[in-house]
């Protein structure tokens, strides 16, 4: 099949390594620095010194009868590339990232019978260029909307799951990923734990977040996320307490703030009253 990335961070990176040595023709589209790297690599380098070879190229050829493309841009930067996959002749155009938002705006704008979404499962980081990734393969896995991509992308190594309500999916991800990346860069730039008084305020934003998704006739969805929602505040203070005192929160936190702030603002957007405590966490 051919496939086109658009935005080769690391996740759009790492789905290019995979899709291409399951022997997809890959071609990843970049800008600046990255796309100067990619040229000079002649493909994508991973850091335990592995190679893949995909296509590079600074713009999306409207004429190329793509089979997919995968948009891996983050959620701000997707206006910047939406007319160039609307006017592409791509098959299926897949929009792969964290958002509060309605989908509807992108679906009208690639079209209905075309559109899909998707969330990817793994932890990928780029250093220097050089790309490390590891892929989920339990609890939360890589999830679509499209069963025929789903296969595609579990043949080549991307462990992934169908979700009919991606809707709900996504809001209620983004709910549950607020006060935990809003944690990580507080105990990241502090350098330290946080205390149990703060480690409430955390539990009551997430317990806010996942009142403002039902607000809005979304479910809670899969059915670990509703099992959590119904957790007690104490439960899940202590749980945040504990968290923060690992190594893991600290690394998650290093890429900044921009994640948690977007999805917080993009929450209140949505439901100003209801998301008192999220903005009291706000870093």
């Amino acid at each position: 099949m051919q496939i086109a990335i658009v935005g080769t961070g690391a996740i759009g990176s790492a789905f290019a390594v995979q899709l291409s040595n399951a022997g997809h023709v890959v071609t990843v589209i970049a800008r600046g620095a990255r796309l100067e790297e990619l040229k000079r690599d002649k493909g994508i380098l991973t850091r335990d010194g592995k190679h893949a070879p995909v296509n590079v190229s600074p713009a999306l050829d409207a004429t190329t009868p793509w089979d997919l493309v995968l948009v891996t841009v983050r959620a701000p930067q997707v206006d910047s590339v939406l007319a160039a996959v609307q006017t592409s002749a791509a098959k299926t155009v897949m929009f792969m990232f964290n958002t509060f938002e309605p989908l509807d705006r992108l679906r009208d704008a690639v079209g209905a019978s075309r559109f899909s979404f998707g969330f990817p499962a793994m932890f990928a980081s780029l250093r220097d260029g050089k790309l490390q990734y590891r892929i989920s393969t339990r609890g939360q896995i890589t999830t679509v909307t499209d069963a025929a991509w789903a296969k595609v992308f579990s043949d080549a190594g991307i462990l992934t799951v169908v979700h009919e309500d991606m809707h709900s999916w996504l809001r209620t991800h983004a709910a549950f990923a607020a006060p935990l990346l809003a944690l990580s860069c507080l105990v990241h730039s502090r350098g330290s734990s946080i205390s149990l008084r703060e480690a409430w305020r955390f539990s009551r934003a997430l317990s806010g977040g996942f009142g403002v998704v039902r607000q809005l006739g979304n479910t809670i969805t899969p059915s670990g996320m509703a099992t959590l929602s119904r957790i007690p505040s104490p439960v899940v203070a202590l749980f945040y307490w504990s968290l923060s005192r690992t190594k893991v929160m600290r690394e998650v936190g290093a890429p900044g703030p921009g994640e948690a702030r977007m999805l917080i603002d993009q929450m209140s957007a949505a439901s100003a009253e209801q998301t008192l405590e999220l903005r009291a966490i706000r870093p």
